[in-house]
């Protein structure tokens, strides 16, 4: 039976090469460049750790620039995404199969992307590393890496943790958006970001805050006052790649000014997961929500209202009675953080109010807990002031550093990206409960570890690690495993039992608790 396995993958991931590969003959043969910048594109690093950078031209002229001077990032950045795969999927024979089935998984995916973005990606593929030809060549590779969020949400329904975004009003009764990015891949991950401000040949100049060899958009805003945030919902699983939604999010950016063209592009393409976008709109002095399943679309707005909220569920009607939707509002996390959102929006929202709500922990739930809007988790945060055209990124680290701003008018007319701007950081950073936390983060590595290597630990090495973090349900959970581990089933009980007596983050872990009782 393995072995029947085996033979039909590799004729399933021929094929797919093929296809790919005649893709790939009909590429221009280009010249690589070999600077940190050049005449259409430039690179610098601000003093808070984050990348600025500044890209011009046509696709190809794009990926090339982009890709020669981010290239040891790039490559660094492909390192620790796979690195952190073979973490997740341990094992040559698993990851040998995972390989040939992501080939023949993405075998259509060529057909979902426009070709724009093809000669995009490709030009930035050129700097791709070697050493991870064994997966897929490199245009192909840096494909399947733009889909990457939604193999893995489609596949394994890992939204991974929950993304919170906002919409409100100052008191000009402008439009004011603040949202997390809740996507974690590991601390390795997280430690490039870059903010990019890129001028199309075609359409209108964008700013985009993402990490290195990442072209698609997760969090952006164009010249035209139009943003775009995207919150993952709950998906079937599709039974092959279609466009992935940071490059429809792309798209929008590039060629969208207002709803209704923003509309009129999310309608040509097909996606294979479910997806909330918030767009905001300076021309509509509006915000929507596009929530789209991989059969249904749908528009959601609140109307003669000054906030529209969302977190990783779905709100319009089309979707009130859809059973995945009701499971992830019943079983998740994603209901908690929207009516803890209700709670902070204020009338007349100012930048400050909307950094302090994205970094806003909750109450008695532990640091780190995933209900809480902030879990000490986030790859990033934004806010946007279209009417001024302005946008905030977070720095590290998580969402807790300075807020930075910058002006996209400025920035585009002059080719310059600086800082307009500042908010201060949280003032949790400089605790020492964050001290703490930090510790709690290194500490349930080491128990990790002794679970799978049947290390022996003291009873007070884990009453320290107990009050690092007194109050999350991730302690005792972590613990009861390493007793259970070592067959004390009382002590495990114990654990287990206290767990269950804190702020659980979703009925899942409730269930898998006590599923271990």
């Amino acid at each position: 039976m393995k072995r029947s396995l085996y033979l039909l993958l590799l004729i399933l991931q021929s094929c797919a090469t093929a296809k790919l590969s005649r893709y790939h003959r009909d590429l221009p043969q280009i010249q690589k460049f070999h600077s940190n910048q050049t005449d259409k594109a430039y690179i610098q690093k601000s003093e808070y750790g984050i990348w600025e950078l500044y890209a011009e031209g046509n696709p190809l002229e794009r990926g090339l620039h982009q890709g020669a001077i981010t290239d040891s990032i790039y490559r660094y950045q492909e390192e620790v995404f796979f690195q952190k795969v073979q973490e997740l999927v341990p094992g040559k024979t698993r990851q040998w199969i995972l390989r040939k089935f992501l080939s023949w998984y993405n075998r259509k995916l060529p057909k979902h992307i426009i070709d724009e973005y093809k000669e995009e990606i490709y030009g930035i593929a050129q700097y791709s590393s070697a050493e991870y030809n064994y997966i897929a060549p490199p245009f192909p590779r840096a494909m399947y890496l733009h889909a990457a969020h939604d193999i893995g949400h489609a596949l394994q329904d890992l939204a991974l943790v929950g993304c919170t975004s906002f919409a409100s009003r100052n008191e000009e009764g402008e439009l004011l958006l603040g949202r997390n990015f809740d996507f974690y891949a590991g601390d390795e991950f997280a430690k490039n970001k870059i903010l990019s401000f890129i001028k199309p040949e075609k359409g209108y100049a964008y700013a985009s805050y993402a990490w290195p060899g990442m072209l698609g958009v997760v969090s952006g805003m164009n010249e035209e006052g139009l943003t775009i945030t995207l919150n993952a919902g709950k998906s079937n699983i599709p039974l092959k790649a279609k466009t992935p939604v940071s490059l429809l999010a792309k798209e929008i950016l590039q060629y969208a000014s207002n709803h209704q063209e923003a509309l009129e592009i999310a309608r040509k393409r097909k996606l294979f997961v479910s997806e909330s976008l918030m767009i905001g709109s300076l021309k509509d002095n509006d915000v929507i929500l596009l929530e789209i399943s991989p059969k249904r679309m749908s528009i959601y707005r609140v109307e003669q209202s000054q906030t529209l909220l969302c977190t990783n569920h779905f709100q319009s009607k089309t979707f009130l009675k859809d059973r995945r939707n009701k499971r992830q509002i019943e079983e998740s996390h994603s209901l908690h953080r929207y009516e803890r959102l209700q709670e902070l929006i204020t009338p007349s929202m100012t930048v400050e109010k909307a950094a302090h709500i994205l970094r806003d922990r909750g109450d008695k739930l532990g640091n780190g807990n995933d209900k809480a809007i902030n879990h000490l988790l986030a790859h990033h945060a934004v806010i946007f002031e279209p009417g001024k055209k302005r946008i905030w990124v977070s720095t590290p680290p998580y969402n807790l550093g300075t807020f930075l701003a910058y002006d996209l008018e400025e920035v585009f007319s002059k080719k310059e990206v600086v800082v307009k701007t500042r908010i201060s950081a949280d003032p949790f950073l400089f605790s020492e409960a964050y001290a703490e936390y930090e510790e709690y983060r290194k500490t349930s590595k080491i128990i990790e570890n002794a679970i799978r290597t049947s290390v022996l630990l003291e009873k007070t090495f884990f009453d320290a690690y107990i009050a690092l973090n007194p109050e999350l349900w991730h302690v005792y959970y972590l613990v009861g495993q390493y007793y259970e581990a070592r067959n004390d089933k009382v002590t495990a009980r114990h654990y287990y039992t206290t767990a269950l007596e804190k702020e659980l983050p979703s009925l899942k872990i409730e269930k898998e608790i006590k599923k271990r009782l």
